[in-house]
């Protein structure tokens, strides 16, 4: 339960444990542990839809009998509502909230509550660029996206990540585009430790013994363009350039064979923070050639430590990447031959690729959660 005592305080909330580092993709962890530490938020929401397992089976059973279609009670009224109660926030109180779930809290809220969104995409957006409205039945479709937008109506302000959640927040809603803002996300790792760690070298021009690095970075290698990048990879050995592909976050055992791959598995950024950042730091290039993608943290995390980034222009990605000096952003679905191309003639001469990454390096401080904070501040207080 929040505190009441103290009416200017604000509380992150999103749909699950804002405390809790496992929560999506670690982004409420690392935004609260900022926002804690610059002031600008008081605590975080510790809710628990696990709870709701026998409300999500029996929602679910009326689903099917009424629209012959089961799933999204998270997107339901009743979901809301009941996660919601799980905080016991004061109704007859000022209380301010920063939601990263745009159906929480549920509309409409009490008049005392100010109630500030911070989204990397609109529900629209994941039903259409990710394929998640398909499974749901299209009158539950609409009434979903009505609600959304009544919450953005309510509202004090609307911050997007990116670009692409913004234009979708003004034109799909409806929204005054004076209440919608952009802030990009920073890298979801521990500053206290970064300091800590020693400087790592940068790569090596590539050769037989210590080929070009590609990274990856993410769990699901289908969506992220692993794919595009063996093929990649092919066109880049055939350049004469000898390359492999460091995949962090699949499971080796779900990915193909290609002699270019390299599985790492699941490296552990809190209990193995050293081993990932000089991971990442052998890296030449990130990457991120998603076929749908609100966002990209992955980016942030490559840009955070000096490494740059190459990826193409879906979804929210190109806001990850603010201009040339930290990579090279291609249309989307570009041939391989047409990377690999552009990857052969920017690391000629590599003493320029050296000086343009400790350029980058020297931005470090763009990419962080305290940056990011810093913006939202500017913009809600």
């Amino acid at each position: 339960m929040v505190s009441t005592t103290a009416s200017l305080n604000r509380y992150l909330l999103c749909c699950g444990d804002a405390t809790d580092l496992q929560t999506w993709s670690n982004i409420p962890y690392f935004l609260l542990q900022a926002g804690q530490a610059k002031g600008f938020l008081q605590g975080g929401l510790a809710l628990q839809p696990q709870q709701l397992r026998r409300d999500r089976w029996l929602w679910n059973l009326g689903q099917w009998l009424h629209t012959g279609k089961v799933g999204g009670f998270q997107y339901s009224q009743a979901f809301n509502q009941r996660l919601l109660q799980q905080a016991k926030l004061p109704i007859d109180q000022p209380l301010r909230l920063l939601s990263h779930f745009p159906l929480l809290p549920p509309q409409p809220w009490p008049p005392l509550w100010k109630v500030s969104f911070y989204i990397d995409a609109t529900t629209r957006q994941v039903f259409e660029d990710y394929g998640v409205g398909d499974r749901l039945a299209p009158t539950y479709r609409q009434q979903i996206l009505a609600r959304e937008q009544q919450a953005y109506q309510q509202a004090e302000q609307i911050v997007c990540m990116a670009d692409w959640a913004a234009q979708s927040v003004i034109a799909d809603y409806g929204i005054d585009p004076a209440k919608v803002h952009v802030v990009p996300g920073g890298a979801n790792l521990d500053e206290v430790q970064l300091v800590q760690l020693p400087s790592s070298p940068a790569p090596p021009p590539p050769s037989q013994t210590q080929p070009l690095c590609l990274g990856f970075l993410g769990k699901e290698w289908q969506r992220k363009g692993g794919p595009f990048l063996l093929s990649l990879a092919d066109q880049l050995i055939a350049l004469g350039i000898p390359t492999v592909i460091r995949a962090i976050g699949p499971d080796p055992q779900t990915l193909p064979a290609h002699p270019a791959l390299q599985p790492l598995g699941f490296i552990n950024k809190q209990t193995e923070t050293a081993r990932f950042v000089a991971e990442l730091q052998s890296w030449h290039f990130g990457t991120l050639f998603s076929s749908a993608e609100a966002f990209g943290i992955s980016n942030r995390e490559c840009l955070r430590l000096g490494v740059p980034v190459l990826a193409h222009a879906i979804g929210g990605i190109a806001s990850t990447l603010p201009d040339a000096g930290c990579g090279q952003l291609f249309s989307p679905h570009p041939s391989p031959q047409t990377v690999a191309n552009w990857i052969r003639d920017r690391l000629t001469p590599y003493d320029a690729y050296l000086s343009w990454r400790s350029a980058l390096a020297a931005r470090w401080a763009e990419f962080t959660w305290a940056t990011a904070v810093e913006q939202l501040a500017t913009i809600l207080d």
